[in-house]
């Protein structure tokens, strides 16, 4: 069985880091999906492709898939620089901008 134990990215509709912060091993598809040909559904018989398992870390990701003898593959994260401003949100209203006022 393969396998990759990854951390999530944000999702591209909010600027909350939620549920970015565990591991999560996810398995490989083992066979190609196939489409029914009366209703045209895809459809697949690996149920492994199904099972993702969440950890809090990846030390305890790392060590399950040891323990049941999982070839996994870990990808490090890409973390972002995080974005802070002196003012917040209210500097984009503020009276004494240095810039043209755009909006």
């Amino acid at each position: 069985m393969r396998a990759r134990i990854f951390q999530p990215a944000k999702t591209a509709m909010s600027s909350g880091t939620a549920k970015t912060k565990h591991w999560t091993l996810e398995f490989a598809p083992s066979s190609a999906r196939s489409v029914d040909p009366l209703m045209g559904w895809t459809s697949s018989d690996d149920t492994q492709a199904q099972v993702s398992l969440q950890f809090e870390d990846k030390a305890a990701a790392v060590a399950y898939a040891k323990e049941h003898g999982i070839d996994a593959q870990v990808q490090e994260p890409n973390k972002r620089k995080p974005n802070i401003r002196a003012a917040g949100y209210a500097e984009n209203f503020s009276t004494n901008r240095r810039g043209a006022w755009t909006h």
